[in-house]
Parts: C-alpha cells; sequence; structure tokens
C-alpha cells in the first residue's frame, strides 16, 4: 500500500487551504461585496455566480486535457496560482466603476469574477484536483477525500470568521488585495517544492487536441463508466440544493438577521468546525466501502439542518442548523470525492476533473442561484441596503433548498445498487 509522502500532505495542505479559502472569499464575500457596493439585486449574483460556474468548467476540460496529454500538471497549478491572486486583486477594483448606468457596473463585476474564476480553475480545479488524484491510491483516498472536505470547512473559519473581522477594519478593497497577494505567493511557493507523480505519463491522442478533448463528449463514455455517472448526478442534485442557499447565507446573516459581518463569519464557522470532527469515523467507513450509506446519513442532517436555519429565532438555533447543515455539507463532498477518483479511468483523470465540474459547478451553480433569485423576489424581504433598496433573502430560501436536497436520493439509490455490485464483485 503505497503512502502520500510527508511532504504531498503539506502541498496538499498549503494549495488545498489556499484554494479552499480564495474559492470561500468567492462564494461568500463577493456576493456580499455586490450588494454592499454594486446594488441589492439577486439577479447580479446570479449572473456572477453562473457565468463564472461555466467559465471554470471549460477551463477545468481544456486544462485538464493539456495536462493529461502533457503528463503535467505542476506549470497549470503554479502558474494558475498567481493570475488568481492577481485578478482577484483586481476584483476588488470593481467597486470604483459608477454605477449609473447599473448595467455597466454589473457586466464588470461579471466579467471580472470570470476571469478570476477561469485562472483559479486553471490552478486548482485543472491542476491541483488531477494531481491530487495522481498521487494518491483507492487505499489511501478515503483519508484524502477527509482532508479536501475539511478543508472548505477551514477555509469558511478564515473566509467567514477571519475576512469578517477584516473586512470590518480595511474594508473590501483593501481585504482582495490581501488575499489576491496570499494566493500568488503560494503559486511562487509551488514552482519550488511542487513535483508531477512519478508515474505521470503523457496521454495523447494522436488525432490531435480537440479530438482528445471531445472524446469524453459521447454515449461511449457514459456506458463505460455508468456508476461514476450517477455519482456525478447525485452530486450534481445535491448542489443545486445547496447554491440555492450558500451564495446567499452570509447576505442572509447580515441583512435579513442583522448580525455583524464578524459575528457572521463566528456563526458559520462554529458550526461547521463542529462538524469537521465527523471525517474522521466517515473517512474508516468509506474506505471499507459504505460511501452511500455515508451520504444518506448526511442528506438527513443536511436537510433537518436548513430546516432549523428556516425556523431559528435564536442565536443556539441557528448554530444548531448550521452544524446540521454543515455536517450535511462536509460528508457529501469527502464521500463523494472519493467515490468518484476511485472510478476515473487512469488515462483520462484530467478529463473527468472537467468532467466533473459539469455536474459539480458549472450545472448546480447555474440553477440553483437561478431559483434562489426567483424565490428571493417572490418571498424574500424588500429593505434597503447601503442607501439603496432591494430584495434580501428570507428564511423560505432554506425551507427551498432542504426540498431540492431531498431529491438527491434518486441518483444515490442506483449509485449506491451499482457500488453494491461492484465490490460484490471485487470480492468474488
Amino acid at each position: 500500500m503505497d503512502r502520500i509522502s510527508r511532504k504531498n500532505w503539506v502541498l496538499i495542505w498549503v494549495l488545498g487551504m489556499t484554494g479552499q479559502i480564495c474559492w470561500n472569499i468567492e462564494n461568500s464575500w463577493f456576493n456580499t461585496f455586490v450588494y454592499d457596493k454594486i446594488a441589492p439585486e439577486p439577479a447580479i449574483v446570479s449572473w456572477m455566480v453562473g457565468v463564472s460556474a461555466a467559465v471554470s468548467t471549460f477551463c477545468t476540460f481544456l486544462v485538464g486535457t493539456w495536462g493529461d496529454r502533457r503528463g503535467r500538471r505542476k506549470p497549470f497549478i503554479c502558474v494558475g496560482y498567481i493570475l488568481w491572486g492577481i485578478f482577484t486583486f483586481i476584483f476588488g477594483a470593481t467597486e470604483m466603476i459608477p454605477k449609473n448606468p447599473l448595467f455597466i457596473a454589473a457586466a464588470c463585476v461579471v466579467l471580472a469574477d470570470a476571469v478570476m474564476s477561469f485562472f483559479g480553475s486553471v490552478g486548482n480545479d485543472g491542476g491541483f484536483g488531477p494531481w491530487t488524484t495522481d498521487i494518491s491510491n483507492e487505499h489511501n483516498r478515503g483519508k484524502l477525500g477527509g482532508a479536501l472536505a475539511v478543508m472548505p470547512v477551514f477555509a469558511t473559519i478564515f473566509g467567514a470568521v477571519v475576512s469578517g473581522i477584516i473586512i470590518e477594519q480595511i474594508d473590501f478593497f483593501a481585504f482582495f488585495g490581501l488575499m489576491g497577494g496570499l494566493v500568488a505567493l503560494v503559486g511562487i511557493f509551488g514552482f519550488f517544492t511542487l513535483e508531477d507523480a512519478p508515474g505521470l505519463r503523457p496521454k495523447k491522442d494522436e488525432k490531435g487536441f480537440w479530438h482528445q478533448f471531445l472524446t469524453v463528449f459521447n454515449w461511449n463514455t457514459v456506458r463505460e463508466n455508468k456508476e461514476l455517472f450517477w455519482v456525478f448526478l447525485v452530486m450534481t442534485v445535491y448542489f443545486i440544493g445547496f447554491n440555492v442557499y450558500f451564495p446567499y447565507i452570509t447576505i442572509y446573516f447580515v441583512n435579513y438577521l442583522g448580525y455583524g459581518y464578524g459575528m457572521t463569519g463566528i456563526i458559520q464557522g462554529v458550526g461547521l468546525l463542529a462538524a469537521a470532527v465527523m471525517t474522521i469515523p466517515a473517512a474508516r467507513f468509506i474506505d471499507k466501502g459504505k460511501t452511500p450509506q455515508v451520504i444518506l446519513t448526511a442528506l438527513i442532517c443536511n436537510m433537518a439542518g436548513l430546516v432549523m436555519v428556516s425556523i431559528s429565532q435564536s442565536l443556539v438555533v441557528l448554530l444548531i442548523g448550521v452544524f446540521g447543515a454543515g455536517i450535511g455539507y462536509i460528508l457529501v463532498l469527502q464521500a463523494l470525492t472519493a467515490w468518484m477518483k476511485n472510478l476515473y479511468p487512469e488515462e483520462q483523470r484530467g478529463q473527468f476533473e472537467g468532467i466533473k465540474q459539469i455536474f459539480f459547478v458549472c450545472v448546480p451553480m447555474i440553477i440553483g442561484p437561478a431559483i434562489a433569485t426567483q424565490v428571493i423576489n417572490r418571498m424574500g424581504v424588500e429593505m434597503e441596503v447601503s442607501g439603496t433598496v432591494g430584495m434580501v433573502p428570507g428564511p423560505s430560501l432554506f425551507l427551498v433548498s432542504a426540498v431540492l436536497t431531498l431529491f438527491t436520493l434518486i441518483p444515490l439509490a442506483a449509485a449506491g445498487k451499482m457500488n453494491r455490485q461492484r465490490l460484490q464483485g471485487q470480492i468474488r
């Protein structure tokens, strides 16, 4: 049984945590930034999240295929992180754009976020993701999945708690500059420390790059990887529900519940930190082939937590709700990460990271916020934010998300059946 080296574990945590902090800041504070500095308009957030998701998905396919053909991940990781950091800083500068007409300011914000997301996907999704698959195997991916699942939790603690406090002190522009500099420095660090997996070899389609790029878009690919695509569908349905509420959760805490940025971060951070403890026992069940059962447990916790958040009238109830939703999110991500990586075709790991992005990012982050926009406009609360009247999300957003999450059980049943059949076949 090959072990992941200590050096690679350090790189997993440094690169992974930095990437997750930056994604968390984008998912939480970029949206709050729009409400505070541009306009309290949910449609701007929806467009920003959706366009960013589409760009990220295409980029991951592109870079994943390129990395498979070259047998290299390092250049994409390092260069991607450096440019990711630079454009995070540039995004913050959009607050200086005149707000009249609003369409121009909104378009600039969406474009800046898309460019930043492109380079983020170059480094993190198209480079770092396949690299973690290259250096791991089916015997240690439960632990790897656990590490990758708790990173968003720790990132949320920083991205919510610490970031909220910093933003209250120095405001958004300086904060985005600070974070952009950190990400760029990590990319430079990678140039001197990171190495590609020793067994990684170029895998070129003799018919050319674009033929290889498009080979995954055919029915045979689906037919040969049925279980994997059902797992992808589990991911899609779950994250549609997740992206109904998550892009707006900080806005809800700040504007509807009236908490400050710092307190909002503490609420999310404390709840998720407590939930992260569950990854330790979950890893054991996942490595024993009980992944579907872990996901089922997670879904129950998730839905219960969202209901608690929606009905909370006190800080204690709110914390319990965030804890339950956090358990759901962490365990689903942990379990799906290990499940997918065990099923990736060895010669197409980079490309399948791109396919994953369709189901994990592109579809959920387009559909989820689009649903949220309708829910907020119809069932939200009209109020003034930074001198501008707009619609703020209300408790109904979390109830809608809980209902949508329930539909995850349908693809989970099919994927779980195939998982049992595959494991029984291996035993025989």
